[in-house]
Protein backbone atom coordinates (compact mmCIF):
# COMPACT_ATOMS: atom_id res chain seq x y z
CA UNK A 1 0.00 0.00 0.00
CA UNK A 2 2.86 2.38 0.65
CA UNK A 3 4.29 1.92 -2.64
CA UNK A 4 1.05 2.56 -4.13
CA UNK A 5 0.39 5.15 -2.28
CA UNK A 6 3.80 7.16 -3.28
CA UNK A 7 2.98 6.49 -6.76
CA UNK A 8 0.13 7.99 -6.41
CA UNK A 9 1.70 11.23 -4.80
CA UNK A 10 4.34 11.15 -7.63
CA UNK A 11 1.93 10.98 -10.44
CA UNK A 12 -0.59 13.45 -8.51
CA UNK A 13 2.34 16.15 -8.29
CA UNK A 14 3.33 15.76 -11.48
CA UNK A 15 -0.25 16.19 -12.78
CA UNK A 16 -0.67 19.44 -10.40
CA UNK A 17 2.38 20.89 -11.74
CA UNK A 18 1.40 20.33 -15.29
CA UNK A 19 -1.51 21.84 -14.26
CA UNK A 20 -0.14 25.01 -12.35
CA UNK A 21 1.89 25.66 -15.54
CA UNK A 22 -0.77 25.59 -18.07
CA UNK A 23 -2.81 28.04 -16.01
CA UNK A 24 0.16 30.42 -15.81
CA UNK A 25 -0.44 29.92 -19.87
CA UNK A 26 -3.39 30.01 -19.90
CA UNK A 27 -6.42 32.42 -19.04
CA UNK A 28 -9.07 31.17 -17.22
CA UNK A 29 -11.08 32.26 -20.75
CA UNK A 30 -9.66 29.07 -21.86
CA UNK A 31 -12.55 27.07 -20.00
CA UNK A 32 -15.72 29.07 -20.77
CA UNK A 33 -17.37 27.61 -17.31
CA UNK A 34 -14.33 28.87 -15.43
CA UNK A 35 -14.61 32.37 -16.74
CA UNK A 36 -16.53 33.54 -13.62
CA UNK A 37 -12.82 33.02 -11.59
CA UNK A 38 -10.89 36.50 -11.66
CA UNK A 39 -7.76 36.61 -13.18
CA UNK A 40 -5.93 37.06 -9.81
CA UNK A 41 -7.84 34.00 -8.07
CA UNK A 42 -6.85 31.99 -11.30
CA UNK A 43 -2.82 32.56 -10.91
CA UNK A 44 -3.11 32.57 -7.11
CA UNK A 45 -4.35 28.97 -8.13
CA UNK A 46 -1.48 28.33 -9.89
CA UNK A 47 0.56 29.13 -6.98
CA UNK A 48 -1.47 27.44 -4.63
CA UNK A 49 -0.90 23.87 -6.98
CA UNK A 50 2.30 24.15 -7.07
CA UNK A 51 2.78 24.45 -3.12
CA UNK A 52 0.38 21.44 -3.26
CA UNK A 53 2.51 19.75 -6.13
CA UNK A 54 5.67 20.03 -3.07
CA UNK A 55 3.43 19.14 -0.42
CA UNK A 56 3.24 15.46 -1.72
CA UNK A 57 6.61 15.20 -2.21
CA UNK A 58 8.61 16.75 0.17
CA UNK A 59 8.07 13.71 2.90
CA UNK A 60 9.82 12.14 0.69
CA UNK A 61 13.40 13.63 1.46
CA UNK A 62 11.93 15.08 5.07
CA UNK A 63 9.93 12.26 7.14
CA UNK A 64 9.08 15.46 10.04
CA UNK A 65 6.88 16.86 6.97
CA UNK A 66 5.15 13.71 6.69
CA UNK A 67 1.38 15.89 7.42
CA UNK A 68 2.38 17.85 4.33
CA UNK A 69 0.89 14.86 2.04
CA UNK A 70 -2.54 14.16 3.22
CA UNK A 71 -3.33 18.09 3.71
CA UNK A 72 -1.47 18.72 0.05
CA UNK A 73 -3.90 16.08 -1.05
CA UNK A 74 -7.09 17.71 0.66
CA UNK A 75 -6.49 20.94 -0.80
CA UNK A 76 -6.20 19.58 -4.67
CA UNK A 77 -9.48 17.62 -4.17
CA UNK A 78 -11.11 21.00 -2.55
CA UNK A 79 -9.98 22.62 -5.48
CA UNK A 80 -11.36 20.36 -7.78
CA UNK A 81 -14.55 20.43 -6.22
CA UNK A 82 -14.28 24.25 -6.29
CA UNK A 83 -13.87 24.00 -10.17
CA UNK A 84 -16.82 21.47 -10.27
CA UNK A 85 -19.03 23.51 -8.54
CA UNK A 86 -17.96 26.80 -10.32
CA UNK A 87 -18.51 24.50 -13.80
CA UNK A 88 -21.62 23.46 -12.33
CA UNK A 89 -22.82 27.33 -11.42
CA UNK A 90 -22.00 28.59 -14.68
CA UNK A 91 -24.89 26.10 -16.35
CA UNK A 92 -22.97 24.78 -18.83
CA UNK A 93 -24.41 22.10 -20.42
CA UNK A 94 -21.13 19.63 -20.99
CA UNK A 95 -19.93 17.63 -17.74
CA UNK A 96 -16.67 16.42 -19.48
CA UNK A 97 -14.25 18.49 -17.46
CA UNK A 98 -16.36 17.76 -14.43
CA UNK A 99 -16.45 14.23 -14.24
CA UNK A 100 -12.34 14.78 -14.96
CA UNK A 101 -12.22 16.94 -12.05
CA UNK A 102 -14.73 14.73 -9.70
CA UNK A 103 -12.42 12.12 -10.47
CA UNK A 104 -8.90 14.11 -9.58
CA UNK A 105 -10.66 14.79 -6.47
CA UNK A 106 -11.35 11.11 -5.71
CA UNK A 107 -7.76 10.10 -6.30
CA UNK A 108 -6.83 13.05 -3.81
CA UNK A 109 -9.24 11.27 -1.50
CA UNK A 110 -7.78 8.36 -1.41
CA UNK A 111 -4.48 9.74 -1.18
CA UNK A 112 -5.45 11.80 1.92
CA UNK A 113 -7.29 8.78 3.28
CA UNK A 114 -4.17 6.45 3.04
CA UNK A 115 -1.78 9.00 4.27
CA UNK A 116 -4.01 9.73 7.31
CA UNK A 117 -5.13 6.15 8.04
CA UNK A 118 -4.25 3.56 6.39
CA UNK A 119 -0.36 3.95 6.26
CA UNK A 120 0.87 6.87 7.40
CA UNK A 121 4.29 8.28 6.21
Amino acid sequence: MNILLWVLQVLLALHTVMGAVWKFSHSEQSVPSLGAIPHGAWLGLSVFELLCSLGLLLPALLAPLAILAPVAAVGIAAEMLFFTGVHVGSGATKHGQMIYWLVVAALCAFIAYGRFVLRPI
